[in-house]
């Protein structure tokens, strides 16, 4: 049977989930007295052990490694004999310029301001936008097109940053981890280098990268939210608890005894729409 359904990327599509099924009836077949097999959905890579049942939720989830099309890790033989002059593909990612991914990122984040800026001294009448959000294009501009210390061509400021911030959140490291070896790579560099000295500094620059989200404070018990036409009221009316935490007489700022944080939806539907990447799909 033809494997085709790996690539496909709708994970909804009858082939992709009948191939599934077929993947794990093959796996069940060749290894009878398993519980656990490798996944080899993309995250898991065929280095982590799963029940046959998380396996089947794994790749509908996230989908099945996309090289992954002779199942030798799960008891398919391979022909060595004929795939011995043949070059081997797997885990072989494509070449791509990770300035140029970096680049591409902020094009979709800032679409109307890159038409713009290609727009200039053309008939057409720009798109206008927000002052604030063209600085922070700039800003994030300035950061791709800076390198990372003089004479570094592999690098900008920005990709450096997007680099490490990626494996950051791949290998789930924690902030305290992640300051530790962000101050040491910064030792490595020459000491003209621009790399952020923690992970606070290294999310100002990303900044303009990312949706953002709304903190809205709500009771402590779960009432209510201090929101509209509640949003300045200092206990609830509900229960009567407290808005804010009790804290000392000196301290000038108030906090809150739980926040809410809201991520709004009309932006990244935006943003979607706007990608490259995702328009067509969504359309």
């Amino acid at each position: 049977m033809s494997r085709r359904w790996i690539q496909n990327p709708n994970r909804c599509a009858d082939e992709y989930l009948d191939g599934i099924e077929d993947f794990i009836e093959f796996a069940r077949r060749h290894n009878p007295s398993a519980t656990r097999i490798r996944c080899p959905r993309r995250r898991c890579n065929n280095t982590f052990w799963e029940t046959i049942e998380n396996v089947g939720f794994h790749l509908v989830r996230n989908g099945m490694i996309e090289t992954y099309s002779i199942w030798n890790l799960h008891g398919e033989q391979v022909d060595h004999a004929s795939s011995s002059n043949a070059p081997r593909v797997d885990n072989v990612e494509p070449i791509v310029d990770p300035n140029d991914q970096v680049m591409g990122i902020i094009q979709d984040a800032f679409p109307f301001a890159s038409t713009n800026i290609n727009q200039e001294g053309e008939d057409d009448v720009p798109t206008p936008i927000d002052s604030a959000e063209f600085e922070q294009y700039e800003k994030l501009l300035k950061n791709a097109n800076q390198e990372l210390y003089p004479g570094c061509e592999s690098f900008s400021v920005l990709t450096a940053i997007v680099e490490l911030m990626h494996g950051k959140i791949k290998y789930r490291m924690s902030n305290l981890c992640f300051d530790y070896f962000l101050g040491v790579f910064k030792r490595m560099l020459p000491t003209d280098n621009c790399l952020p000295k923690d992970h606070k500094h290294a999310q100002k620059v990303l900044h303009g990268l990312g949706l953002g989200y709304e903190k809205i404070h709500a009771c402590k018990n779960n009432c209510m939210l201090f929101y509209k036409e509640h949003e300045t009221l200092d206990t609830c009316p509900i229960c009567n608890e407290s808005r804010f935490k009790m804290t000392s007489e000196n301290r000038t700022t108030k906090i809150p005894q739980k926040v809410m944080r809201y991520l709004p939806l009309k932006p990244r539907l935006q943003r979607l729409y706007m990608s490259t990447h995702t328009a067509t799909d969504m359309r």
